[in-house]
């Protein structure tokens, strides 16, 4: 199970290139947004904001986006400052995503996800909670790394 960082080329796999579809993941101690992608396409949607209870996901809710989606691949948002060192949920986000890899056997990426719920504010003003659009920024963030080069 691949634990990979942020940086596209710590992300290039030398095994067959990944094809279908990608879940990205944007946690939070109260909510976590998810996002659906393609590694085709390119793109990715908001899919849904999942509860969490002081850290705990709902990992039934999250387990059915499994079954529905087969994802090929777990994109999880890693918050860190704008220096690039670690704030107090880049531990908690790493743990939730090697949780994720470990239940649902899918490798998993960590994307530096700054300033994500900015930009997902200023896409959709209206929404009280825009965690899924951030995860889809996520997320489409890390297939534009990848695409460009070549690491899927």
């Amino acid at each position: 199970m691949p634990n990979q960082k942020s940086n596209p080329s710590s992300l290039k796999t030398k095994s067959t290139p990944m094809s279908g579809i990608v879940l990205g993941f944007d946690f939070g101690l109260r909510r976590i947004g998810v996002a659906a992608g393609q590694t085709i396409t390119q793109t990715a949607t908001p899919e849904t904001i999942v509860k969490s209870k002081d850290g705990k996901p709902d990992w039934e809710h999250i387990s059915k986006l499994f079954e529905n989606w087969k994802p090929v691949a777990i994109v999880v948002g890693l918050p860190l400052h704008l220096d690039g060192t670690e704030q107090a949920l880049t531990q908690p986000a790493r743990k939730f995503g090697q949780r994720l890899s470990g239940r649902y056997h899918c490798p998993v990426f960590f994307m530096e996800e700054q300033l994500s719920s900015i930009e997902a504010e200023g896409r959709h003003l209206k929404q009280t909670h825009l965690d899924d659009h951030a995860a889809q920024i996520i997320l489409e963030n890390w297939l534009e790394a990848n695409i460009a080069q070549n690491a899927l």
